[in-house]
């Protein structure tokens, strides 16, 4: 008996069969990618695969920072802020404040878009 799926899955199978690739390259190379990419305000993947004339989604609905985070790093984090280790959510809200403390001190350079205005002014 084959199962069906529901309608609204359909539209994922391709994604399912994407398959992430990973190059082996020059760190001069990694610079450049990743230095157009933050000028196009895009990611690394989405500048490679402008690069390759791909086609791209559209920006993300959440622009978002991401770290992988194991067990071990969750306890350090944990003891770091005082925390039970098992209080993830704590644990990632004080990782965001820190973060946006971090930003405070480090202003980021004018986005690309500011940088256009001040141009036609």
């Amino acid at each position: 008996m084959a199962i069906r799926k529901p309608a609204r899955w359909k539209s994922t199978d391709e994604a399912l069969k994407a398959v992430q690739v990973a190059f082996d390259v020059e760190l001069s190379v990694m610079d450049a990618v990743r230095t157009a990419a933050f000028l196009n305000e895009v990611s690394p993947s989405d500048q490679i695969r402008r690069l390759l004339q791909l086609p791209t989604a559209e920006r993300p609905k959440r622009p978002r920072l991401t770290v992988t985070l194991g067990s071990e790093d969750y306890a350090l984090l944990a003891e770091r802020y005082g925390l039970d280790p098992e209080d993830r959510l704590a644990i990632k809200e004080q990782v965001t404040a820190e973060l946006i403390t971090f930003a405070e001190q480090h202003p980021a350079l004018p986005r690309k878009a500011a940088l256009r205005q001040k141009g036609k002014s």
